[in-house]
């Protein structure tokens, strides 16, 4: 009964902040568990020491990392909304939590983490300004060590050109279960 009324709890928390900044919450519902697993089992977690995950919103995705990932893997948590980001902290006392993708450099050498091997990202890339999507692109690059992982989802392809000038492609997954409907890009950063 209690696990019901949390996931109801997260579901009006996300409408919510949806209805209140669509700009920067992408979805009127967390991410499925169909769209979570999908994600999560695209990363080869045996080879992961450090993952950041950016737009962690309620957790429907860093929910599945403590299974999947080694007890030792570096885990890094963004959500710019406050009181998403205060619930993750709770939920997942043993990750770091910042609340802007834009900084994720200086997150890194606060873990003190040189490169990352993977970077998970639900941010609604489509709905933040060019200039923003660019910046946080290219942390993204610039925090991977190289043929680090890049595992992203969006509700388009309206992102696949930008993300071919920085990443390699390997395979865009179509999640039909979740709503709405997303395409999960697994990609890998180019090398220099």
């Amino acid at each position: 009964m209690i696990r019901i009324s949390h996931l109801i709890h997260e579901r009006f928390l996300f409408l919510f902040k949806f209805l209140h900044s669509p700009a920067y919450v992408g979805s009127v519902t967390p991410s499925s568990r169909f769209l979570a697993k999908k994600m999560i089992e695209s990363i080869p977690w045996s080879e992961i020491h450090s993952v950041a995950e950016l737009g962690a919103g309620t957790g429907a995705i860093t929910q599945y990392i403590p299974s999947a990932a080694k007890e030792q893997t570096k885990v890094l948590l963004f959500e710019k909304d406050q009181t998403m980001r205060r619930d993750l902290k709770k939920k997942f006392p043993n990750y770091l939590c910042y609340s802007d993708s834009r900084e994720l450099q200086r997150a890194m050498q606060n873990a003190e983490i040189e490169k990352l091997d993977c970077i998970i990202s639900g941010l609604p890339f489509f709905n933040f300004p060019q200039a923003m999507r660019d910046q946080i692109v290219e942390q993204i690059h610039l925090s991977l060590k190289d043929q680090g992982m890049f595992v992203a989802f969006q509700y388009s392809k309206q992102m696949k050109q930008q993300l071919e000038e920085w990443f390699d492609i390997e395979e865009i997954k179509f999640v039909p279960m979740n709503i709405p409907p997303a395409f999960v890009y697994v990609c890998r950063r180019k090398h220099d």
